[in-house]
């Protein structure tokens, strides 16, 4: 591994020093306790996980998917072998990449399934802790390491493992890059203020506890995260423990709440506003439903099924009830650019996940810009007032005939 930074998909973060993985030799192999034939298979795997991780240009996840599949395969005929679980964090870590700055304008044309970036990432630490203990005096080990912990977030213990890194391999340019990008996103606590631990952070979002929930298997996490998680599956993201409970029954853990929000207020107030800025936007900024044309005064259902939407359900629900929906323009590929403002009149939350929505369409608006928001769209918008015809006129005619009709 060089000290290039690997190209990013879509803007982010860089990972540094994992442009390419190592190749598996055949010198020193075969001769111990595993057969020729044995051996013969595991270099197979090896050069086709390679060969799938090289091929890759970030179009297409499932050649990643494929190059872990091949690497785990090795992993299990030669358990512990440094430069296949070196590979495979690798795979891990470009597959957290790209999930976590893919568009969603992709998503709209081509939804993924399949564990999320922070799942993968986490998966990456572990085989990245692995390499580190095999092998404490090479520098790639704790340039994986390092990238993991970017990855999450993490960028106090990141910080301290290029430290290490670097008195292994003082010259080593990946390090030297990680350090800035780490440097600059480590949040300094100021003196006299309690240290955070890792016990008043949410284990989905690593992020402090924000509203949070105990779950009946004990397990705390942030109010949205686990009903974000429980999206995919009603069990508990720790033990996998089956869990019924619904956003509607289950409680805050009140004195848990006021011990965070007493000994980290200035966190807390950041967690309170990150949250209020998803759940109550401006006047002017509407999330978005990609689907279909809607007219105002429409009455209709939705069936939300896709975890994205069904986030973006949620975080409206405890906000104004209301979404923009939206069509792509089928001549340019991008949102049109006018929707129209809907209401929740009723949310029924179903045991699989889903929701079942009854929505009554408002006023239309016109979207002067969009972006992405975990996975969705949320668009600064225009009202569109509409002028009544004078009196006397063929249009005031036509709109007062067609009332009557209605």
């Amino acid at each position: 591994m060089s000290g290039e930074a690997s190209p990013s998909p879509s803007g982010g973060i860089n990972l540094e020093g994992l442009e390419d993985v190592e190749d598996f030799v055949w010198a020193n192999e075969g001769e111990e306790s595993m057969s020729w034939e044995r051996f013969s298979h595991l270099y197979d795997l090896m050069l086709m996980g390679n060969t799938a991780f090289r091929n890759n240009r970030f179009e297409e996840t499932s050649v990643l998917v494929q190059a872990i599949n091949c690497y785990s395969k090795a992993h299990n005929i030669k358990p512990g072998d440094p430069i296949i679980l070196s590979n495979r964090c690798a795979a891990y870590l470009r597959i957290s990449q790209f999930l976590k700055h893919r568009p969603s304008s992709a998503s709209e044309y081509r939804p993924l399934s399949g564990l999320d970036p922070t799942t993968h990432a986490g998966l990456a630490l572990k085989d990245a802790e692995k390499v580190m203990n095999l092998q404490s005096n090479s520098a790639s080990s704790y340039i994986l390491t390092t990238n993991a912990l970017i990855l999450l977030e993490k960028y106090e213990p990141a910080h301290q493992v290029i430290l290490s890194g670097l008195q292994v391999d003082p010259v080593s340019k990946a390090l030297q890059n990680l350090e800035r990008i780490a440097a600059s996103r480590i949040v300094r606590t100021s003196h006299g203020r309690p240290q955070r631990t890792d016990d008043f952070d949410c284990t989905l979002c690593l992020k402090l506890l924000y509203e949070p929930v105990t779950t009946p298997c004990g397990h705390t996490f942030c109010r949205s995260c686990l009903f974000q998680s429980m999206d995919r599956g009603n069990r508990c993201p720790l033990c996998r423990t089956v869990l019924f409970i619904s956003p509607r029954t289950c409680a805050i853990s009140v004195t848990l709440n006021n011990i965070i929000q007493r000994n980290f207020p200035e966190e807390y107030a950041e967690r309170k506003l990150e949250h209020d800025s998803l759940t109550h936007m401006g006047v002017d900024l509407l999330p978005l439903f990609v689907m279909d044309v809607v007219l105002p005064c429409e009455k209709f259902h939705l069936n939300i099924f896709e975890a994205r939407y069904r986030l973006l359900v949620r975080r409206i629900m405890e906000g104004n009830r209301r979404m923009g929906m939206a069509i792509v323009d089928s001549t340019t590929g991008s949102v049109a650019e006018y929707a129209c403002e809907v209401e929740i009149s009723d949310c029924e939350p179903l045991p699989d996940g889903r929701f079942f929505l009854e929505l009554e369409s408002r006023r239309r608006c016109r979207i002067l810009q969009n972006w992405d928001q975990d996975g969705y769209r949320v668009a600064e918008v225009e009202w569109i007032q509409d002028i009544c015809p004078s009196e006397g006129t063929r249009e005031r005619a036509d709109v007062h005939y067609t009332s009557i009709v209605k």
